[in-house]
């Protein structure tokens, strides 16, 4: 069911020690996909049973974690991360933890998916990582409270059986459960600490939802839209671009390194399913001496379809929003950015409607799913 991979940093306690050097999709394939539990889409750790080191919110922070060996607080060393206290057996004679007894998070994934991947970042946590880590998940309509996510009736299915895990690394297991969930229950065995907790997957929204939007952003994350390739990814990732809400700054847009030759940059996405296409937006904001100087957008109908150009290559400005309005609307399920010769923008929108089609085959996988 998983494939557990482990990235280690540098030994020294005090020294850089990155878990992420060397961190490239190429090493863990599952991270091409969106971070379903990342705070822009909405996920939130809901409950934990122990955070006395260190908060269980920690877990979610974007970006890699941080350490000060001079940090200390009232309780302890300062860990940016969900850091829990050393288990306890009942007396002298068994000071170890029974079987069974560890600690565990619960956490609400911004948007319901099929999880591909998870990355159990135990970065800085040398001396104090758990021995062991188990993942398990559930659907839940709604927006259960924990006590009724802990519920006995409450059926949780294993994502990652409890499995040993290395020290300020990067631990990555691949998922290969086809269903749709809406919740995670991580547990450490016995305790310890994870910096971060990364669940990569596909958006499955709820068909009813969509239906009812009529017309929305049919490319955005959160409806079920994502980035099927890009041509470059060095400053930043191209998922940044179907985000909720504004850019707030540079590098929450995309960004290519500078190109020496002839060719263009540019992002493939797949639509939340078949869509018609009514107007566009492309917003270069916060990216002023280094936006994309030219842009085009074309759309194609099906994987083998022929890329049909919906708005021709078109001056952009920096630190702007850019509003389209096609002559006709256009159908497909697929969409191509392409930006002249290098550069970025931060966010990409196509607002439209999904076609009937559309909804039946979003509501047919949606069921197929559970």
């Amino acid at each position: 069911m998983t494939a557990n991979q482990t990235f280690t940093g540098d030994a020294n306690p005090y020294g850089g020690g990155d878990p992420y050097a060397d961190y490239r999709s190429t090493d863990l394939p599952f991270t091409r996909y969106a971070n379903l539990a990342d705070r822009q889409l909405g996920a939130g750790v809901i409950a934990a049973n122990d955070e006395f080191f260190a908060q269980r919110e920690n877990l979610l922070l974007p970006g890699r974690a941080e350490f000060d060996p001079e940090a200390f607080g009232h309780k302890g060393k300062v860990m940016d991360g969900w850091e829990t206290r050393r288990r306890r057996g009942v007396s002298a004679e068994h000071p170890w933890p029974a079987e069974g007894d560890h600690d565990w998070a619960l956490v609400r994934l911004g948007a319901p998916g099929v999880i591909r991947g998870i990355v159990v970042d135990t970065a800085h946590f040398r001396g104090n990582y758990p021995q062991a880590v188990s993942v398990e998940a559930v659907a839940v309509d709604g927006a259960p409270t924990p006590e009724e996510l802990l519920a006995d009736d409450v059926k949780w299915t294993t994502l990652v059986p409890r499995t040993a895990v290395g020290g300020h690394a990067a631990n990555g297991f691949t998922v290969e459960v086809e269903q749709r969930f809406t919740h995670l229950r991580v547990s450490q065995h016995p305790d310890g600490g994870i910096a971060r907790l990364r669940v990569h997957g596909e958006v499955v929204p709820d068909p009813a939802w969509v239906r009812a939007l009529g017309t929305f952003d049919v490319v955005a994350l959160e409806n079920g839209g994502s980035v099927e390739d890009a041509s470059n990814r060095f400053y930043s990732s191209p998922v940044n671009t179907i985000q909720p809400g504004r850019s707030r700054k540079m590098d929450d847009g995309w960004e290519t390194r500078r190109r020496r030759d002839q060719g263009n940059d540019w992002i493939e996405y797949k639509l939340a399913g078949h869509s018609e296409i009514r107007a566009l937006e492309i917003d270069t904001a916060y990216l002023k001496g280094n936006a994309g100087g030219w842009a085009s957008v074309s759309v194609k109908d099906g994987e083998g379809g022929e890329w049909v150009e919906v708005l021709p290559r078109t001056r952009l400005q920096p630190d702007t929003n850019h509003r389209f309005v096609p002559a006709e609307p256009v159908r497909g399920t697929h969409a191509r950015i392409d930006i002249y010769p290098d550069g970025g923008f931060s966010r990409l929108r196509l607002f439209g409607g999904l076609t009937e089609y559309g909804i039946a085959r979003l509501t047919a996988r949606h069921q197929e799913l559970g």
